[in-house]
């Protein structure tokens, strides 16, 4: 039997540069429209939407800062040309230098407000996109994307910049066969997220990330799950992370570590104490940058029976009775279908 395909409302960006202006279509039974920009697409989107609604980006750079805003859940962002590289959205905010249509009372300000692209709206996806800071090297934090939103999904998307590139702030969310690179802190915040078969590509000598879970309550954490980590060819400069909150919680599992990876693989932020808080492990990891003898001893290698909870999906969708990511899963295949 085929499988029913859920209403949905689907809106499409023109061109960079070919204009839009809201026409409407009908292809397939689904409600179209064209737009100009990426935003003009999202600010379509109904107050408190129940509907999917699959926003479809022609190839093309959109030089433009995003906004989706909590009133906009449901809203996919799926680059049409199937190749990431091929379909970009791009800014170049800093936290001291933020131009963007919204106020600051809208996005906030610093580090929190200058993402090229800021979600905040529920159940968000994006397929095929490249998120990226174009501020250049040594600007300070510049993030391309913000996630402040439970259930999101990202798939085969890039997300390119030098300091504070990825910030998971809140929520839950799941990325897979995703590029991320940086410097600095570039896979930060205080998120539950899982990201599986990623690319993570370090650029210069930095930290990859800065988990800022405050205490031992929180449920919250980065897992990476058979994943691949990247240089420039020179041999010990990058730290797995750091712990911006005290009791910050990183897993690397199953993980590739190049050269890259300084042999003792963590930093506790200059504060000693963050050694007796913070939650720093890793399992079955592989490569050169692979070297447990020489780890910090307040570091741990995980043994079998305390890592099956960061081996599943389980980790970002617990709720067996309510599962939010086969949904998910089921609407990118569906789509693909």
């Amino acid at each position: 039997m085929a499988q029913q395909q859920q209403p949905r409302r689907v809106l499409r960006v023109a061109p960079p540069g070919r204009g839009g202006g809201g026409a409407r279509a009908e292809a397939a039974g689904e409600e179209e429209a064209v737009f100009a920009t990426v935003q003009a697409a999202v600010d379509a989107v109904p107050l408190g939407n129940r509907v999917r609604t699959v926003i479809r980006l022609a190839a093309g750079t959109y030089r433009e800062p995003v906004y989706v805003a909590k009133t906009k859940n449901l809203v996919t962002l799926a680059g049409e040309a199937g190749l990431p590289e091929a379909t970009v959205i791009t800014w170049d905010n800093t936290a001291t230098r933020i131009k963007h249509a919204q106020s600051s009372r809208v996005i906030g300000t610093g580090t929190f407000g200058c993402g090229t692209v800021i979600v905040e709206g529920e159940d968000f996806i994006a397929e095929n996109i490249t998120f990226e800071n174009s501020a250049p090297q040594g600007s300070g934090q510049a993030v391309a994307l913000r996630v402040t939103a439970d259930r999101c999904a990202f798939y085969n998307c890039r997300f390119l910049g030098w300091q504070d590139t990825l910030y998971l702030h809140y929520g839950k969310q799941y990325l897979r066969d995703c590029y991320i690179e940086g410097n600095c802190d570039f896979i930060f915040g205080n998120s539950i997220a899982l990201l599986e078969h990623c690319h993570i590509h370090c650029k210069s000598a930095g930290y990859i990330t800065a988990h800022s879970r405050k205490s031992s309550s929180e449920t919250t954490g980065y897992v990476f799950l058979r994943c691949i980590i990247t240089g420039n060819g020179e041999a010990g400069y990058m730290f797995l992370g750091r712990p911006w909150g005290p009791f910050g919680r990183v897993v690397f599992a199953h993980t590739f570590m190049d050269r890259c990876i300084k042999p003792a693989g963590w930093h506790n932020w200059d504060r000693s104490e963050n050694e007796r808080t913070a939650c720093f492990f890793e399992y079955r990891c592989s490569g050169p940058g692979f070297r447990p003898s020489n780890r910090v001893a307040w570091c741990r290698q995980l043994l079998d029976v305390e890592v099956e909870n960061f081996l599943s999906h389980s980790f970002i969708d617990p709720d067996l009775d309510r599962p939010w990511l086969i949904q998910m899963m089921a609407i990118k295949e569906l789509r693909g279908a």
